[in-house]
């Protein structure tokens, strides 16, 4: 029987794609794990895995082709000993595909309420580890082998899950990388529409047809929302929802780190056009200073699952990048080894290829912190939300000239304000200020980021 290639869902919440770039063609034989296509997501290109054997019979879905549905069928396969002309041939059936009317109604405005995903409860529920006995034991290929892609398996791996215990929504049952995301929750462990026993629901607050009411007609016009706009929408409001933020704030007199900063900048080697091979600014001291920060307080540099507290052994540090429509976070791995310079390299060369939409996967996904700044902005003073799977987020204000209290008599002081969020999950508020303290004696002594 010919096996259909599905659109895959390569981005947690991905609705559509763009078929960039077939790599094998009509006649070409494929087995589990080629690479079959380029598909473009809401933030990236990203490569497309084959999951069973056999020979691509016909190419339904044209590379070029934008806006591709998620479980649409892309291309059919012929089976190991079909005949590759009559499964071309067969009209496609679009029954592997899973329906679509459970992810879509939490989703549309107007439609009914669908259960909070991760509502506070009273104590934590028992159930997880019986529901994830049932899919680990079915598995979703032959044999019990747990189909799942190599994105999937890593974020399984980095958040301490068993995939197997997964229930899958890609194609064929795989697991994909959304189904990893929920069960980072304590979801996804049944069918994916199910939702824990007792969970209280949510309802949608307006319409769109509530909320254009309230405006003249003419007044306005709407703009559609692209797939990024969609994924930071979705993903921060389930972060705010589902993960209990307190906020710690502390000023932080950065009048020696600036100094440093010009010493090192000063210093700098030229290259053959005598530019600088590098220039430190303010956040890369504040990426390092975090990144410390969090081996001296490690029981800080966790994530939260239901099954166990993820402890890491490096500071993997996302800094957010803003681009055109949204932004993205590119991870600094194990900053608490590298050297100034080679983080400010490595942030601008990230900034560079998030805003042509360049990275990786792997470059922008996990990590254990991250570093909000808009201090170039002139924002003083803000808070930000978690990005799950991480347990803080450090927002970083302007620095500037303020009077401060010294000895008895005001001084002039450049003076940074820094609020680090928190998920009280897994950060008592105690254990939140010995992070931000440590932050804040790195910051204002930069030489001890060195030791």
């Amino acid at each position: 029987m010919p096996i259909n290639i599905l659109m895959p869902a390569l981005s947690p919440t991905m609705e559509k794609g763009n078929l960039a770039k077939w790599l094998k063609k009509e006649g070409d034989k494929v087995k589990s794990g080629d690479v079959i296509a380029e598909i473009e997501t809401d933030k990236a290109t990203m490569e497309v895995e084959a999951i069973d054997e056999g020979t691509i019979a016909k190419i339904l879905v044209p590379e070029g082709t934008q806006d591709v549905p998620v479980n649409d069928v892309i291309a059919v396969l012929a089976g190991e000993g079909e005949d590759v002309k009559a499964a071309g041939a067969a009209k496609p059936s679009a029954s592997a595909a899973p329906p679509k009317s459970a992810e879509k109604a939490a989703e549309a405005p107007a439609a009914a309420p669908a259960p909070s995903p991760a509502a506070p409860k009273a104590a934590p529920s028992p159930a997880p580890a019986q529901q994830a006995a049932a899919p680990a034991a079915q598995g979703n290929g032959q044999g019990g082998r747990v189909f799942s892609s190599p994105l999937a398996r890593r974020l399984a791996k980095e958040a301490g899950i068993d995939v197997g215990m997964v229930a899958g929504t890609g194609p064929h049952g795989r697991v994909v990388a959304r189904d990893v995301e929920q069960a980072k929750s304590g979801k996804g462990l049944k069918a994916p529409a199910a939702a824990p026993s007792g969970a209280p629901s949510i309802a949608p607050t307006m319409s769109d047809k509530q909320i254009l009411s309230l405006f003249e007609p003419g007044s306005y016009e709407i703009v559609p929302h692209d797939g990024m706009r969609r994924t930071i929408a979705q993903r921060l409001t389930a972060s705010i929802q589902n993960v209990p933020h307190f906020y710690l704030t502390i000023d932080c007199d950065i009048g020696k780190l600036l100094a440093a900063r010009e010493e090192i900048n000063a210093a700098a080697p030229k290259d053959k056009e005598k530019k600088p091979l590098y220039k430190i600014s303010v956040n890369d001291f504040v990426i390092k200073a975090m990144a410390v920060a969090l081996q001296k307080i490690p029981n800080c540099n966790v994530s939260w699952t239901e099954s166990g507290m993820v402890k890491h052994h490096h500071s993997d540090v996302g800094v957010a990048v803003a681009m055109p429509g949204g932004l993205i976070t590119p991870i600094i791995r194990k900053a608490e080894t590298k050297t100034l310079s080679t983080i400010s390299n490595e942030m601008k060369d990230f900034a560079a290829r998030a805003r042509s939409r360049k990275l990786k996967p792997e470059e922008y996904q996990g990590g254990t912190t991250a570093v909000s700044n808009l201090g170039m902005y002139g924002i003083s003073h803000f808070t930000a939300v978690i990005n799950p799977p991480h347990a803080t987020i450090l927002a970083v204000g302007t620095s500037e000239e303020r009077p401060v209290v010294r000895d008895g008599k005001i001084e002039i002081a450049h003076m940074m304000s820094v609020t680090l969020s928190c998920d009280h999950r897994a950060i008592d508020g105690a254990l939140g200020a010995e992070l931000i303290g440590a932050f804040k004696q790195l910051i204002e002594n930069p030489v001890m980021m060195m030791v």
